[in-house]
């Protein structure tokens, strides 16, 4: 499969990279650093998401069978990225008739207002009484800027008329890919703290196979 992966020096982008190389595929990295790829392996478009061109994006993913996006701030200074950087990368699939694209989000947006979603839903059905009243309400708050660019990225997916998947991860972690975790379509999983980057970019690789998967927000964790 020839894909286009965007953010490939991230820490979910690097997974994505390794594990699409290793799979065989064949893969243009998009990277704002191309000195900080891990492979060498690759067609690399250099690119930064936080002021990217369209039209300087379309030759990463002209041909593309499938897009990925590890993109996320590394940083609180980035909050703010994701929507715009996606935006661009949307236009540019449109422009080159790309329909496939997979990116990262966050467990908690199934209750985040955005302008397309101004009342979610209250509290996710896979929450618990410690994620709903202490921990999600806490992250909410120390990641609102982050939250509320995530979720005009979902309300731009949702508008864009292409084929996409959200992955939904809680607290990501930097352990070994297991290939072993659990999914539910449109909520978050009961007790489902954690799950590695490695694990979320094995999952983002594996819908690309499940065609169920189109225009669905999965959640993700142990």
């Amino acid at each position: 499969m020839k894909l286009a992966i965007f953010a490939a020096t991230g820490g979910i982008g690097r997974q994505l990279l390794d594990q699409a190389i290793a799979a065989g595929h064949d893969v243009t990295a998009v990277v704002r650093n191309p000195k900080k790829l891990s492979s060498s392996d690759v067609r690399v478009v250099t690119a930064d998401l936080a002021t990217a061109d369209p039209v300087a994006l379309r030759s990463a993913v002209d041909g593309a069978d499938a897009v990925l996006s590890g993109l996320g701030p590394r940083s609180p200074s980035e909050f703010g990225i994701v929507h715009p950087g996606t935006r661009a990368i949307v236009q540019a699939m449109k422009a080159t008739g790309v329909r496939r694209i997979v990116v990262v989000s966050a467990s908690p947006l199934g209750t985040v207002p955005s302008p397309g979603r101004p009342d979610p839903r209250k509290h996710d059905p896979g929450d618990g009484f410690f994620m709903r009243h202490l921990l999600s309400p806490l992250t909410k708050a120390v990641l609102r800027r982050h939250y509320a660019d995530l979720a005009r990225m979902e309300d731009l997916l949702r508008d864009s008329g292409l084929d996409w998947t959200i992955s939904r991860p809680p607290y990501l972690s930097d352990k070994p890919l297991t290939g072993v975790y659990r999914t539910a379509y449109g909520q978050n999983l009961r007790r489902g703290l954690s799950i590695s980057r490695a694990d979320v970019a094995h999952h983002m690789l594996r819908v690309l196979d499940q065609p169920e998967t189109i225009n669905q927000a999965i959640g993700i964790a142990y």
